[in-house]
């Protein structure tokens, strides 16, 4: 008898997963097994049908499908994590099923139904690359695609896959519920403006005579920054990157393009005795236009009720539809003075230097604001921040103290205001240095409700989830991080984290190109080159990894593994113990 002949055809596949589908049937198998049933039932087959296709086969937590329209298969995908988006919107962080989609389009084999082939094998690798609620296609898929979809791509580069002989160009889009509708860069760089009005609050200038008044201009502006950001409609700028512009010359335009805003708030303002003047503009640039101007005069004494009083005038100017009840759930809840204040801005002027001897002035700062006014819930989250600084920095002998106060002064902060954003971060980040994931994720999330625009929040939930064994799902809430504020001075620790979840993944070429970027920087920390010396190891790359090794050695040259293993305590077992084994590949010392 002759060899089997085998139907070929060329046509679109589709595969998916989901994501950290055994840690869910750990937690609860029957739950877990009955949401991907329903999930199957009444998203993916359903979608699959709609756009032409057919469901080859489920296999286990994932499925294989066919399509023979391109363009119908990218759509169905789309739809997929579109649905799950509102169907994950009321679930638990803990419990939310989400997929990975990979969509090629190839020559496969035919047989019983079933479909085999390259065209198959590069689907099934694209779903394992693509993001937690998202989908990646290749450069020929992309190409026939683009212009017929009404969601973008990004480009992520040409990449080398497992069992792929030739590195394959790659687009990847997200649509998880958390993240939204915030796009990343787009192929050029360039930030794409979300789909809901977005600003960025300049820092204001200080016209006052005395050059130490910095400070109470810089308070403005953040608590207006703060005030905005209680508001779900709107994307606003962290002030972390939004300062980076202080004293520098450049135009509204190039400001609004570089950070991808459409609205610049600018302003002025002058402290003289007992009366203060803000002045300050709004504009619109993608016309150029002012949508107002005003000038403020006012007493020291009123200067809270100033502050609500421009945030409401900002507020209408963009979107006039905005309820009278969210306007009345923003306005800020001032201290007893404006003493306290006053020591609360000057705290966070020092707090933001990221040195031991400013950070040991921030904390009398705080300490003083409390014993003036100590029902500040503000003073109280800094204040817990700031004691998790010293013990992550080294800059304190009684670690465990300091953690052990960070939780009394975060849930202080809690409990005098449930909606202060800051306080359950603050708790968060505590309790994800105790190593209590569940509770740390709830806080952190708690916090992004309350501030969905909080970048240091999405990067504190980011640290969370990959600390504890979940890089799969963290990698998207440090690019949220960097698109929330793209000029962060911590952007070296957002980068360097997507590089640590590539580590984990095994995408060491991945892992080395984030984790480059992130050296590039120049306050970035050792432990992004520590990551890059292991990823090189990893890529066989010997002298280039024992070269990093040689610059972190400049600036600690005490560090053993030893060390990097107690600095890790709290991090999963396997993590760690992957990481570590690494390092003494690379040559760090025992």
């Amino acid at each position: 008898m002759g060899e089997p002949v085998f139907e070929r055809r060329l046509t679109a596949v589709l595969s998916a997963d989901a994501v950290g589908y055994s840690r869910l049937m750990e937690r609860d198998e029957e739950g877990t097994h009955t949401a991907l049933k329903a999930h199957r039932a009444d998203v993916i087959d359903p979608a699959v049908a709609s756009h032409g296709g057919r469901v080859v086969k489920w296999t286990g937590d994932g499925v294989l499908a066919e399509f023979q329209s391109i363009v119908g298969a990218v759509q169905c995908a789309v739809a997929v994590q579109q649905e799950m988006h509102f169907r994950n919107a009321d679930v638990p962080e803990p419990q939310r099923m989400r997929f990975r989609l990979g969509v090629n389009h190839g020559d496969v084999i035919v047989d019983e139904g079933d479909i085999f082939g390259d065209g198959v094998n590069l689907a099934v690798r694209l779903q394992e690359v693509a993001e937690p609620g998202g989908a990646c296609i290749p450069d020929d898929v992309y190409r026939q695609v683009q212009g017929q979809i009404d969601v973008e791509f990004a480009d992520a580069g040409a990449q080398r896959m497992k069992n792929i002989d030739r590195p394959i160009r790659l687009w990847r889009w997200r649509g998880d519920a958390t993240l939204g509708d915030v796009a990343g860069p787009d192929a050029a760089g360039t930030l794409l403006l979300p789909g809901r009005p977005s600003i960025a609050v300049l820092a204001f200038e200080n016209l006052s005579r005395e050059d130490d008044q910095d400070y109470f201009a810089d308070g403005i502006t953040e608590d207006i920054i703060t005030a905005l950001c209680k508001f779900r409609w709107f994307f606003v700028i962290s002030r972390d990157s939004t300062f980076t512009y202080k004293g520098r010359n450049v135009s509204v335009k190039d400001i609004a393009r570089e950070l991808g805003v459409r609205y610049v708030l600018e302003g002025s303002v002058r402290k003289a005795g007992s009366r203060v003047r803000v002045s300050c503009q709004l504009v619109d640039a993608a016309s150029g236009a002012n949508v107002w101007a005003e000038r403020f005069d006012r007493e020291l004494a009123d200067i809270f009720a100033l502050q609500d009083e421009m945030t409401e005038t900002i507020v209408t100017a963009i979107e006039p539809e905005l309820s009278g009840a969210e306007r009345a759930r923003a306005k800020s809840q001032p201290p007893d003075s404006l003493d306290v204040w006053d020591l609360f801005q000057r705290g966070q002027w020092h707090y933001g230097r990221w040195n031991r001897a400013d950070a040991v002035e921030a904390d009398r700062l705080f300490r003083s604001a409390i014993a003036l006014d100590d029902g500040f819930a503000p003073a109280y989250s800094i204040l817990a921040l700031s004691n998790l600084v010293h013990v992550l920095f080294g800059w304190t002998a009684q670690p465990q103290a300091a953690v052990a106060e960070a939780f009394e002064l975060a849930q202080r902060a809690v409990a005098l205001d449930d909606r202060d954003p800051m306080a359950h971060f603050a708790l968060g980040r505590a309790y994800t240095i105790a190593g209590e994931l569940e509770t740390a994720i709830a806080e952190l999330n708690r916090s992004l409700e309350l501030n969905p625009n909080h970048a240091r929040g999405y990067f504190g939930l980011g640290l969370a989830l990959h600390w504890f064994g979940r890089a799969d799902e963290a990698q998207p809430y440090f690019r949220r991080a960097i698109r929330q504020s793209p000029h962060d001075p911590m952007r070296w620790a957002f980068e360097s984290s997507i590089g640590s979840t590539y580590f984990h993944a095994g995408a060491h070429e991945d892992a080395v190109a984030w984790l480059k970027k992130a050296v590039s920087h120049p306050n970035s920390g050792f432990h992004a080159r520590l990551s890059l010396a292991a990823n090189l190891a990893e890529l066989g790359q010997f002298d280039e990894a024992r070269a990093e090794l040689a610059i972190v050695a400049e600036s600690q040259p005490d560090l053993t593994l030893g060390g990097i293993a107690t600095m890790l305590r709290t991090m999963n077992d396997t993590y760690r113990e992957r990481y570590l084994k690494v390092l003494r590949k690379a040559g760090l010392p025992e």
